[in-house]
């Protein structure tokens, strides 16, 4: 009997075991420090984690995700030292895509280890797009600067020269001309990025868009034989900005102009299809490569760069093609095979209409495809 209640004894005592706590405070101070938290033990199990480290994926169940971070808890609980560091991790067991952190590492009272993680990805991306624009603005602004420099140099050692001096004015031309191109170019993505489409928006009609963008490429399609021809319509109007549109689409045929052969044709098909506005853009030229095709919309990549500045493309008008479209809530897609030319397709989202409004813009197209936006009825003509 003596040695059954020893055994009791002992039993209930390695049963009664503490629940772990937290040292006074600290779960007060960690609910408002507006970071993903989580808190480990003596044998890195989580004791308590806040719902963005299960976002962000550091924890699952009970268990810290990633070795990086065990590494670093160690080091703390062996050192008592804080620990900062900024880790990229990959996101989700997949290991598609990463993100970024801040972390820091601290002990916690006696035996508890905090960390704090801040996501600073977008951050870090947005640096690294600044900082690529930056570096490719520079170098595709010195080769015209630098052209113009020598080119005005020999024009004036050829002044007595006139056959010389005709040919270099010319080509200071074409050079200032793509100078100017690339700048405004440069200015209209600027404005994009500042851009608010939910405050300056308004419906739109996509019909009078693609007239208006068409004329405004009538002189470089003439001057190279090429014909555009305007196919089907779309029923609904779109929500977005006038301006913005008409420069995606603007950007869109005369990226077709400049890469299709003289004397072919460019097709602009519309029309609306599950409550999605659609406007595909065909040319006749020498087609995309699979490769190229998922860089096409990167800031100044160019397939051919030789071909580029020959036809005096900047490398960013597809570029503000796609920061548009995404803006408005729609995709861009291409579609190309070397030899078989290239098809760009828009997707924007229609806005619904009340019945009432509905029906008489219906019976508007039945009679006569009369445009019911004011916009389209101005412009529409020049279609």
């Amino acid at each position: 009997m003596l040695a059954f209640r020893l055994s009791e004894q002992q039993r209930n005592e390695l049963a009664d075991v503490d629940e772990p706590t937290l040292p006074d405070g600290a779960a007060e101070v960690l609910s408002v420090v507006g970071r993903a938290f989580l808190i480990v033990d003596s044998i890195d199990g989580v004791v308590r984690a806040s719902p963005a480290a299960y976002a962000l994926g550091l924890v699952r169940g009970h268990t810290v995700v990633h070795n990086e971070l065990l590494q670093m808890t160690g080091r703390v609980r062996r050192d008592g030292v804080i620990e900062e560091r900024q880790l990229e991790l990959p996101r989700g067991p997949l290991s598609q895509g990463s993100i970024v952190l801040q972390l820091r590492v601290a002990p916690l009272g006696q035996e508890y280890i905090l960390l704090l993680a801040d996501d600073r990805t977008e951050i870090t991306r947005t640096e690294e797009i600044r900082n690529d624009f930056v570096a490719n603005v520079s170098h595709e602004l010195k080769t015209p600067v630098g052209a113009i420099s020598l080119l005005a140099e020999a024009l004036d050692d050829a002044a007595t020269d006139e056959e010389a001096v005709r040919r270099f004015a010319s080509r200071m031309h074409k050079e200032s001309a793509r100078l100017s191109a690339l700048v405004q170019d440069i200015i209209e993505l600027s404005r994009l990025q500042g851009a608010d489409v939910v405050q300056q928006g308004e419906p739109v009609d996509l019909n009078g868009i693609i007239a208006e963008a068409v004329d405004r490429n009538k002189l470089p399609a003439e001057s190279k034989e090429i014909d555009m021809v305007i196919g089907g319509r779309t029923e609904a109007d779109v929500y977005g900005d006038v301006e913005l549109l008409t420069t995606a689409f603007r950007n869109l045929i005369d990226n077709a102009i400049r890469y299709s052969p003289v004397g072919t044709k460019i097709g602009i098909g519309l029309r609306s299809r599950d409550g999605m506005a659609q406007v595909s853009v065909r040319d006749q030229g020498s087609g995309i490569s699979a490769e190229d095709q998922d860089r096409i919309f990167e800031r100044f990549y160019r397939i051919d760069s030789a071909r580029s500045r020959a036809t005096g493309g900047t490398g960013l008008g597809l570029s503000i093609v796609k920061h548009v479209i995404s803006n408005h809530g729609g995709e861009v897609t291409v579609w190309s095979q070397p030899g078989q030319g290239s098809t760009f397709t828009v997707r924007l989202p229609e806005m619904e209409q009340a019945d009432d409004e509905q029906q008489p813009a219906e019976q508007a197209v039945r009679e006569g495809g009369t445009n019911t936006s004011k916009y389209a009825s101005e412009k529409g003509a020049t279609a």
